[in-house]
C-alpha cells in the first residue's frame, strides 16, 4: 500500500456574522493585518438558520465568508480562534458583540471549524480551543455530517466551499 501525501498547509477562512450596525470593513482590516490578503469574499447572505444570535445581535443578521490568499499550517486553529475572539471583543458595543467570527480551515478532505465549546464530536487542540470536522469531501463535493450546522450544510455554503477547494487545489 502506497503512502498518501497530505498537504501541510490549508486554506484559512472565516465566516463573519454581523448586525446592521457592525463595522465589517474594520473587522476585515484587522483580519487582513494578521492573515494577509483575501483570496475570496462571498456576497452578503441573509442569516436565517437560527434565532440563537438575535438576543445579542438583534434581528436581520448577515453573513459573508472570506478566505485568505496565504496558505496556513494545519495547526493554526487555536491561534486564529483566539485572535478572532479578540477582534470580536474590539467591536463590542454596550457589552454585546456586533460581529461573530467563526474561523476554520479548508483541506482537500474536510472543512474544520474552531470553537471554544466542547462536545462529544469535537477534539481538544490547545488553549481552550476545540476542532470540529463540519463537512467531509466525498464523491466530488463536501457533505454535512449528523452534527453539521444547517447553514454549513446548505447548498449555497457547500457551493462556496467547493469553489474554494478548487482554488486551494490549484494552489497546491
Amino acid at each position: 500500500m502506497g503512502t498518501i501525501l497530505i498537504p501541510r498547509e490549508v486554506m484559512l477562512f472565516t465566516s463573519i456574522l454581523f448586525s446592521k450596525d457592525a463595522s465589517v470593513e474594520d473587522a476585515l482590516s484587522s483580519l487582513r493585518q494578521d492573515y494577509g490578503d483575501l483570496a475570496y469574499r462571498s456576497q452578503a447572505m441573509p442569516f436565517t438558520y437560527t434565532s440563537y444570535y438575535e438576543k445579542e445581535f438583534g434581528p436581520g443578521l448577515t453573513r459573508i465568508l472570506v478566505a485568505f490568499e496565504k496558505l496556513s499550517p494545519r495547526n493554526i486553529l487555536p491561534e486564529i480562534k483566539i485572535r478572532t475572539n479578540e477582534i470580536e471583543s474590539d467591536f463590542m458595543h454596550t457589552g454585546k458583540r456586533q460581529i461573530n467570527l467563526d474561523p476554520g480551515i479548508l483541506s482537500l478532505e474536510n472543512i474544520c471549524l474552531a470553537t471554544t465549546k466542547p462536545y462529544s464530536h469535537r477534539i481538544y487542540l490547545d488553549q481552550g480551543i476545540w476542532a470540529e470536522v463540519t463537512l467531509i469531501y466525498r464523491k466530488d463535493s463536501y457533505r454535512g455530517l449528523d452534527w453539521s450546522y444547517p447553514d454549513y450544510s446548505s447548498r449555497d455554503m457547500i457551493g462556496i466551499f467547493n469553489e474554494l477547494r478548487e482554488m486551494y487545489r490549484e494552489r497546491l
